[in-house]
């Protein structure tokens, strides 16, 4: 899964305070009094103050050293003793241990908590974040504010003119959803583009394991590389083997030599993927 990078100089935020819109994203998070919440980007605490009084715990990270203090007063002045910043880097930090933490705290009385994942995530950093919160063992959903461009090509459905390898690397294994867009406005400092929220359910039934991801991705990517060649010379130029081996194949398969990548839906590019691996 790879994101456009976003033209921002390193740590910088644009914090969001409308109440509004914090209220609709820990909506978005169908949240549960047992709920374990794990917050990337707490920034000044906002979403954290929203979404503590309606979970059972929220573990809300913060890599800026200069706002995670700041970020303790301000949900300590609220009265709120079930949210815990944690001074860190999102990406290095180990989620699952930070979860088995608390869950071991014999103080707790949250029994087997739902594991989520919400944020205000920086746009630099959003394609590793996301792989980092789809690492097994996966939580039961995650709901993140992105770049409105990459929400669009994460939720778009085959045929459509941003569909492409993120598309197919997320639906393979989760529900996606773009939920509504946020304007540059709504954030201090602006944001130079739209944001949007995207929410990923991971599916009981992911039409790809954890084993297969890494080589679906590879293959998802090569055969976008050559999206507007048809699907009989861009799987020659993938997989090496000659027309009409490729043909064949495809046929078997119920799909079109003639294809385009960006007609496929999901669980076509799976079954062309164990295909090509079976040679």
């Amino acid at each position: 899964m790879r994101v456009p990078r976003a033209r921002r100089r390193p740590l910088s935020q644009h914090f969001l305070a409308d109440p509004n819109i914090l209220g609709r994203i820990v909506d978005a998070l169908e949240p549960a009094p047992a709920d374990v919440v794990i917050e990337i980007g707490a920034g000044r605490g906002s979403l954290t103050r929203a979404l503590a009084p309606r979970v059972g715990l929220v573990i809300a990270v913060e890599k800026d050293r200069r706002l995670a203090p700041d970020c303790r007063l301000r949900i300590a002045d609220c009265g709120l003793d079930n949210a815990e910043v944690v001074e860190g880097d999102a990406l290095k930090l180990d989620w699952h241990e930070l979860l088995d933490t608390h869950r071991a705290n014999p103080q707790s009385a949250i029994a087997n908590p739902q594991f989520k994942v919400v944020g205000n995530i920086p746009y630099a950093i959003t394609s590793p974040l996301i792989e980092k919160a789809l690492t097994p063992p996966l939580p039961e959903r995650i709901v993140f504010l992105v770049q409105a461009e990459v929400a669009d090509r994460a939720a778009a459905p085959p045929g459509s003119r941003v569909y492409g390898a993120l598309s197919v690397g997320l639906q393979v294994s989760c529900r996606v959803e773009k939920l509504f867009t946020v304007k540059p406005g709504a954030f201090d400092p602006p944001p130079r583009v739209d944001s949007a929220l995207l929410r990923l359910t991971p599916l009981t039934a992911p039409l790809v394991g954890p084993e297969e991801a890494a080589a679906l991705r590879a293959f998802v990517t090569a055969c976008f590389s050559r999206r507007r060649k048809q699907l009989r010379n861009v799987l020659m130029a993938v997989t090496g083997r000659p027309a009409a081996v490729v043909v064949e194949a495809v046929r078997a398969l119920g799909l079109a030599p003639q294809a385009r990548p960006e007609t496929l839906v999901p669980s076509a590019f799976v079954q062309l993927l164990r295909w090509s691996r079976r040679l």
